[in-house]
């Protein structure tokens, strides 16, 4: 965000109401929505079956390498996917942050 726009939001000047009715807004926010959603959905499924997997089934307690079974290794995966998800949204979320301070530019700092 410019120097400008920090002192803008920090005087308490800004119109959020007019800026979130901007069509740039709205776009940007169906943008962030669109690229997110696919990553939250295969999160939360991949969260919630472990607890369904280890709970109500034994699929999961095979032995797959020595004496570490399947459970394991995809509790492990669960940590690999949180960080690799992370990483996706921190690249990402670099032309969110630049798109978000040009509508801020063009409809609050006139």
């Amino acid at each position: 965000m410019s120097s400008t726009a920090r002192k803008e939001t920090r005087s308490g000047n800004v119109d959020y109401e007019r800026l979130v009715e901007t069509p740039e807004f709205k776009a940007l926010v169906k943008r962030k929505n669109a690229f997110m959603t696919p990553y939250v959905i295969v999160f939360l499924a991949a969260y919630f079956i472990l607890p369904i997997l280890t709970g109500y089934t034994s699929i999961l307690e095979t032995k797959a390498i020595g004496w570490i079974t399947w459970t394991w290794i995809y509790s492990f995966a669960m940590f690999i996917m949180t960080w690799t998800f992370a990483t996706i949204y921190l690249k990402k979320s670099s032309s969110f942050d630049s798109e978000a301070e040009e509508i801020i530019a063009k409809n609050i700092l006139k």
